[in-house]
């Protein structure tokens, strides 16, 4: 009976330490990544200022072809958005809420299944014979000390598929 205590007082210490750990962690967490594309500005941005074409290149859509997509406000630009369902990618919306022409693309990004909002921008600048193309997003994992946790590897779990849907979006604007 005395082992029996000692695992559960070991248990229970174990998750107090990960919860008291996790509440010195920081809330804040930054993703950005970026790709020279030889195409020009107004290729590229048209690839990323309209919902539609995300399709062509996100990481997340090659990985689940049957993404349930509703899209709704304009094509393009400010106001554009899209709500999606996966099995395997987990429910979210995105809406632009800043566009420049050829230079930026700032969104909202929901999960409203765990509570989790972010921002984001794709950023244009003039590269080379092209462009270099900034992607990132930031958010708030809030006071939890397991979100907090997550928030810690957001950029080794969302890095590579940023790294991914950079590389299709680079193949897709220099072929034209």
């Amino acid at each position: 009976m005395k082992w029996l205590l000692r695992i559960v007082g070991a248990l229970v210490l174990l998750v107090g330490l990960f919860l008291g750990v996790g509440l010195t962690l920081p809330s804040q967490f930054k993703v950005e990544r970026s790709v020279e594309i030889n195409a020009p500005a107004a290729r590229v941005y048209a690839l990323v200022a309209s919902p539609r074409e995300w399709q062509r290149w996100s990481a997340w859509n090659q990985r689940d072809p049957a993404m349930q997509i509703e899209y709704s406000g304009p094509a393009a630009g400010v106001g554009a958005r899209w709500a999606w369902t996966s099995a395997s990618e987990g429910n979210g919306e995105m809406e632009f809420t800043a566009a420049v022409p050829d230079e930026r693309v700032d969104y909202a990004l929901r999960f409203p299944e765990f509570g989790m909002e972010s921002k984001g921008v794709l950023r244009i600048e003039p590269a080379g014979s092209g462009v270099r193309l900034y992607w990132s997003n930031e958010g708030d994992m809030g006071g939890s000390p397991v979100n907090r946790w997550f928030g810690v590897f957001m950029d080794s779990l969302v890095g590579p598929d940023f790294e991914a849907g950079l590389a299709n979006l680079k193949k897709a604007a220099e072929a034209g």
